[in-house]
């Protein structure tokens, strides 16, 4: 009969917990995927399609060609990282289609990040996908408008409108007949909704 000595694996030190990822971190490592952070998780958004695309497009077009004339700021478009800070998910990065951030908010000549916009924007742009449910848009508009953003414009190809929503304005929905105007963040802007969707 054997008296051999069982011989046992050595003790695993124990693994220090992990430390979250910030949403600076997760901007600095995912620049350039097409994904958010929702409650701690990386997050692939489907792509959307060439009528969001083209929205985006034109939306970025006519904001660009008033902003550039008046000096204002600055136009951030595919799918920008901002944070959007909620209570149950302080570091919620978002990718916004289309924003405006003026140049009080971020000076003209400031060094702009690889990842993560450094200051919520005066308006945000959200144009419907194909693959968003109406509350998972909705959510958006209101985590943005939490998160100090005063405006946020939602544009849907679907049903050619375009609602703006903000603490200022509670919610305008304009149709394909109407112009847009945001006085609220950028007097003497206006462009015709149907323009939008040609």
């Amino acid at each position: 009969m054997s008296t051999g000595t069982t011989i046992l694996p050595p003790a695993q030190a124990p693994q220090p917990p992990s430390t979250p990822m910030t949403a600076e971190e997760f901007g600095l490592k995912h620049a350039g995927d097409h994904v958010e952070f929702i409650d701690g998780k990386v997050k692939e958004i489907p792509m959307p399609g060439s009528r969001h695309g083209k929205a985006c497009n034109w939306f970025a077009f006519v904001l660009g060609q008033f902003v550039q004339a008046n000096d204002l700021g600055h136009i951030f478009i595919n799918d920008t990282f901002v944070k959007v800070p909620t209570q149950s998910d302080p570091q919620r990065v978002y990718g916004a289609d289309v924003c405006f951030v003026s140049y009080d908010r971020l000076p003209k000549q400031a060094e702009i990040p690889v990842g993560v916009l450094p200051i919520s924007p005066n308006f945000v742009v959200e144009v419907r996908s194909p693959s968003d449910t109406w509350t998972q848009v909705f959510t958006k508009i209101v985590d943005y408008l939490g998160a100090g953003v005063p405006i946020a414009v939602l544009v849907d190809p679907t049903t050619r409108t375009v609602s703006v929503y903000g603490d200022a304005v509670g919610q305008r929905v304009l149709n394909a007949n109407e112009k847009l105007t945001l006085p609220e963040v950028l007097p003497g802007f206006s462009v015709p909704i149907a323009t939008l969707f040609t």
